[in-house]
């Protein structure tokens, strides 16, 4: 009697270690891995600054020469960008270097472009100054454009503070905004990328970064504020 007991204590440890196993490895990960206070505090050493903070910075200056980017700066812009890849090179970035490609960006396609209301705000900002407002794109030139008078019509710039679009373009080693940002006499530029920041600081100028948004074509996204520049903050739409 006491064998046939010790067998059947032995095979119903048995079985609940096997269940304890399986219900153990059928246990999903967590859904909610949750935070600690460590983790929120946690933030990037950045020089953070608001559109109320420029404008308080900028009381009692006379007016000036400003330049702005283009392509996710004041336009989110990539269902231009989107459509051009899908149509010239699918699955690469051929297109970039397609004239056919940016004579319909350049002219029309940013009928679907989205104005950025960071943009509006400054832009309204150096229009109140009576700032002189200049445009600067990496985009190849065209024959035509009409993105000069899409810019004026969608931030209702006056002609008076308007100045028509530069297409500076591409040149491998070389950063074709500089000189433009020199030869306008340019004194403060708003850009993402990086390009954007490190023309104006050649330039000697002041460089403030516009969030690039994270669905935008154009990656990968900048690290913004890697230069020491002022990032405004909720810039990214």
């Amino acid at each position: 009697m006491r064998k046939l007991t010790l067998i059947f204590s032995l095979a119903l440890a048995a079985l609940t270690l096997s269940q304890s196993v399986v219900t153990r490895a059928s246990v999903p990960s967590p859904l909610y891995p949750g935070t600690n206070v460590t983790k929120l505090a946690h933030q990037a050493p950045i020089h953070w600054v608001s559109i109320a903070q420029i404008e308080n910075s900028l009381l009692g200056r006379e007016p000036f020469a400003v330049g702005f980017d283009i392509d996710d700066t004041v336009l989110f812009s990539s269902p231009g960008f989107w459509r051009g890849q899908r149509l010239y090179s699918p699955g690469s970035q051929a297109y970039l270097k397609n004239p056919a490609f940016w004579e319909k960006m350049n002219n029309g396609w940013d009928e679907f472009s989205i104005p950025k209301e960071v943009a509006r705000e400054l832009i309204s900002l150096h229009i109140k100054r009576g700032d002189s407002i200049y445009f600067i794109t990496g985009r190849s030139q065209t024959k035509t454009e009409t993105l000069s008078k899409t810019l004026q019509d969608i931030f209702h710039i006056p002609g008076a503070n308007m100045h028509p679009v530069i297409f500076a373009g591409e040149k491998k080693g070389q950063n074709t905004k500089t000189q433009w940002i020199h030869d306008k006499q340019i004194k403060m530029f708003y850009g993402d990328s990086d390009n954007d920041i490190s023309a104006a600081r050649e330039s000697g100028i002041r460089a403030i970064r516009i969030l690039r948004a994270s669905n935008s074509t154009y990656r990968p996204a900048p690290a913004a504020g890697s230069f020491g520049e002022e990032v405004i903050v909720n810039s990214e739409y």
